[in-house]
């Protein structure tokens, strides 16, 4: 990276008390952790280095600027934050990313700011990019830009973590095992603390996922709980206590994870079965009759997402979920409801252009291929939530789009929250008591009007209703419940 500067560059650099999102999406996603070294290179104002210090990291830092002194030293992680965007030429640009690469061990974490923050940025067109009065530079990227500029320059196939963040991997192993680890969660034992507890742990991993844990898989506890016995002798107890329909379906469920998986990594780039997983391997042994097989059902599987019919078919079909005209809407904690060729439909616009970390319903289009994660954060307390963010992927172009509602004074919001979720989800019966009610009150008798919060309102206020919390009351009620004479006066 060149000390001497056309642009800037320092002024970008802000002060941080928190983590930064990249580095917050690295250690969720262990991309960091205990034991790893790390270099925040071009860490600016150094706000990553002293938080990653402060969790007992072993961290540093190197900027031309503020850290000329730091020290440029090949560590396990290597973080190069909204670095590449503060750029102007694009050459400085490659060689920049090159060095961070070469410094990798394990992982390098690439961040950058996108398009949708154009409206953030006041200045005049420069070069690929904008110039601002300050004499900052910023090329903005598209999601799958970046994406693609990391691994043309890389030379490895990469994965979106996030909107706006890439992870580079050393390993391909690592690429893989972390794209498992998305789809197949892993396992949740069960606290075990003696070896009956440590036997009931058995029994629920082979109900869940329809087959018996290896050694390598358990956590070290229990597996030093159950050393006593002979590996044919556990088989024989656990299975006597586990409930043979449940162990069909995990057979089942592992099954379409495993289909899942094989498809995504199609999509990114399919390793030989030795480098997948251990639990993927022995997954594919327990639902599969070979490798072979497994391929060839998930090429058919990513395929029909070329299908509009099937498509459509698969999300009438659903479990869970509310179909529109034009899309498939779904809350969060459904998604494993849905039909797994839906489930790869989202996925796929994942890992090309990232998945936010916030959001609450997943929107999926079946009028052309697009992917929106929409965030409602108080769907569970409020009766209807207001729309606060939203982030699209076009999957034919990989285009995105961000929408933010924070300082709308009329946001959109939500109704038949029920519809969003699978059936038997145990809040269905309080949301659907409220749909009925506002259905009785005439409150949908004019949709057009009431998708956002003025028009909801005045639909509330026409009809003489009022929320308090899910239950709804006549607008006399609920002004003396708040101690408002029933006239309205004051």
């Amino acid at each position: 990276m060149r000390t001497e500067w056309g642009t800037e560059r320092r002024l970008t650099a802000i002060g941080r008390t928190t983590l930064s999102a990249p580095a917050r999406q690295a250690l969720v996603d262990r991309q960091i952790v205990p034991g790893m070294s790390v270099l925040d290179y071009g860490c600016g104002r150094g706000g990553d280095v002293r938080g990653l210090q402060e969790m007992q990291f072993d961290a540093s830092g190197w900027d031309p600027y503020f850290y000329p002194d730091g020290r440029q030293e090949p560590s396990d992680a290597v973080l190069l934050t909204y670095v590449l965007n503060v750029i102007e030429d694009p050459r400085e640009r490659r060689e920049t990313l090159l060095r961070a690469w070469e410094l990798a061990r394990t992982v390098l974490v690439v961040s950058a700011r996108l398009t949708w923050e154009k409206s953030k940025v006041r200045g005049d067109e420069f070069a690929d990019g904008i110039l601002t009065s300050r004499q900052t530079f910023q090329h903005l990227f598209g999601a799958s830009e970046l994406r693609d500029f990391v691994q043309d320059t890389a030379g490895v196939r990469c994965v979106s973590a996030a909107p706006g963040v890439v992870y580079a991997f050393k390993d391909d192993q690592a690429r893989i095992a972390f794209l498992a680890r998305r789809i197949v969660p892993d396992a949740e034992w069960l606290v075990s603390d003696d070896k009956a507890s440590a036997g009931a742990a058995i029994v629920d991993y082979l109900e869940k996922r329809g087959r018996f844990p290896r050694l390598e898989e358990m956590p070290t506890q229990l597996a030093e709980l159950l050393s006593h016995l002979r590996e044919a002798d556990l088989h024989r107890l656990v299975k006597r206590s586990a409930d043979p329909e449940k162990v069909v379906a995990g057979v089942g469920r592992s099954t379409l994870n495993t289909l899942l998986f094989l498809a995504v990594e199609l999509f990114n780039g399919r390793g030989p079965f030795g480098s997948l997983p251990l639990s993927v391997q022995l997954d594919i042994r327990t639902c599969f009759v070979s490798y072979k097989e497994a391929c060839q059902r998930a090429d058919r599987l990513l395929l029909k997402l070329r299908d509009d019919t099937y498509i459509r078919g698969a999300m009438r079909a659903s479990a869970a979920g509310k179909l529109t005209p034009s899309a498939l809407y779904v809350h969060r904690r459904a998604v494993s409801r849905i039909p797994t060729v839906l489930r790869l439909y989202e996925h796929c616009a994942s890992i090309a252009a990232g998945r936010p970390a916030e959001w609450s319903v997943l929107k999926l289009r079946h009028e052309g291929r697009a992917v929106s994660w929409l965030d409602y954060p108080d769907f569970d307390t409020d009766p209807h939530p207001k729309l606060v963010s939203s982030y699209s992927v076009e999957m034919k172009g990989l285009d995105t789009s961000y929408v933010s509602y924070v300082d709308s004074a009329n946001r959109p919001l939500l109704h038949r929250k029920h519809e969003f979720l699978a059936a038997d989800d145990p809040d269905v019966s309080k949301y659907r008591r409220l749909t009925e009610a506002e259905v009785r009150a005439g409150l949908y008798e004019k949709p057009h009007l009431i998708g956002t919060e003025n028009g909801w309102e005045a639909e509330l206020v026409r009809c003489g209703r009022a929320l308090r919390g899910h239950r709804l009351v006549r607008r006399r009620e609920a002004q003396t419940e708040a101690g408002v004479p029933a006239d309205g006066s004051s």
